[in-house]
């Protein structure tokens, strides 16, 4: 144990040099512009990183809690939101996370307003806490040199960059592996480091497009469209999340680094799971059901007088006790509707069945005639009714 505190305490004395400097050369903090200020804020870092780690072995000879990537340090050259993603995630879970922004501009979200909190935007600011930011030229000889430097002492190396960009500076996973041989290499694009794509800027609604996520959504006869928040972003960031957890697993069973994949691309053709598994069995091409399922009915939004309620009868249990609610038993009496199968089959005239009854009382009335029946429901709620949800909050 003394071994390994001499050589972990080493270790942040190292990065916490490497940082000073950075902090002199060309930096940038959130909600600080002075080095100064900087400056005290990075000794005060390390002050509290040396204090914990003369406490670890006591914190864990008592069992006091810790988080479980406690000690965890990761360089964070991505921007936007599938990178910064990820990169909060691990985070939260007690990592150290160092994120590299451009000098003057810094990530491109930080822009991406209003509303903003000061002068970051709320949009930032979601996907980048527990983060300590510095500016660092990468096109500068100075700047890679600090970005190897970093890397030396860290564990987890994620970028963004277009496949190449960062190798043309020096800063590619053969070039940082020579300095860090230890480190969990994540390189995170639209499309992959190879294939006729993979020169392509990615961002989400175009992967959204491409993957075939836009054409599955949106009224059953209208137009594609992009779903409401960018789950191509965000599926990406939680498979990144998932790797880099998984490489760090594997460091430790076997000591070695290793450089992992991700794209936005292979992310969401993955999340089409049943869709896809849809078409390569049975060749079925998918189209859009607007709130409704293609293979379960009644699973949907229902208007009601005022507003929305979404129902899911998952199987046909659950159908019997929906016909009791509505008071409609003749339909699960009725054997075109006996299974899934016949009431997908059916689905046009049991819909026009359903869909008049809900329309008869207001949402609140339907919720508490729902309650206790063991039927999946639930309203649709605005944002502001999404956080003044008891439930949420």
């Amino acid at each position: 144990m003394a071994s390994s505190r001499v050589q972990n305490d080493t270790m942040e004395q190292k990065l916490y040099f490497i940082v000073y400097n950075i902090f002199y050369w060309n930096c940038v903090e959130h909600g600080c512009k002075y080095s100064t200020a900087i400056l005290q804020r990075t000794t005060a870092w390390h002050t509290r990183v040396s204090r914990f780690n003369a406490a670890f072995p006591e914190r864990r000879a008592g069992h006091v809690d810790i988080k479980p990537l406690e000690g965890i340090k990761i360089l964070d050259l991505t921007r936007v939101l599938a990178g910064p993603f990820a990169s909060m995630i691990l985070g939260d879970l007690g990592a150290e996370v160092i994120k590299v922004e451009r000098p003057g501009v810094g990530d491109d979200t930080r822009a991406w307003g209003p509303p903003f909190v000061g002068k970051e935007s709320a949009y930032f600011l979601s996907v980048n806490r527990n983060k300590k930011s510095i500016a660092v030229n990468l096109k500068d000889p100075k700047g890679a040199t600090i970005i190897k430097e970093l890397a030396s002492v860290c564990d987890v190396f994620i970028e963004n960059y277009i496949p190449g960009k960062l190798g043309e500076m020096g800063l590619g996973y053969e070039d940082i592996k020579k300095v860090a041989p230890q480190i969990v290499y994540c390189s995170i694009t639209g499309y992959g480091q190879t294939g006729p794509m993979s020169h392509r800027a990615g961002y989400d609604s175009i992967a959204c497009a491409v993957s075939g996520l836009m054409h599955i959504t949106g009224p059953q006869d209208g137009d594609p469209v992009r779903p409401g928040v960018a789950m191509t972003d965000l599926a990406t960031g939680l498979y990144t999340h998932g790797a880099i957890m998984a490489g760090l697993l594997q460091r430790h069973k076997t000591g070695k680094g290793q450089h992992i994949d991700c794209n936005l691309l292979s992310s969401q053709v993955a999340c089409l799971t049943h869709i896809a598994a849809n078409y390569l069995n049975g060749q079925k091409e998918a189209k859009r059901w607007g709130t409704a399922h293609e293979s379960i009915v009644p699973y949907q939004a229902f208007k009601t007088r005022d507003g929305y309620l979404v129902v899911g009868a998952g199987n046909d249990h659950q159908f019997v006790k929906l016909c009791k609610i509505l008071n409609l038993m003749r339909l699960a009496e009725d054997p075109k509707y006996k299974t899934n199968k016949l009431r997908v089959q059916n689905r046009k005239e049991l819909l026009e069945i359903v869909s008049a009854r809900f329309s008869e009382k207001k949402t609140d009335d339907w919720l508490q005639m729902f309650e206790d029946t063991g039927v999946p429901y639930g309203p649709i709620n605005s944002i502001q009714q999404v956080f003044s949800d008891p439930q949420v909050s």
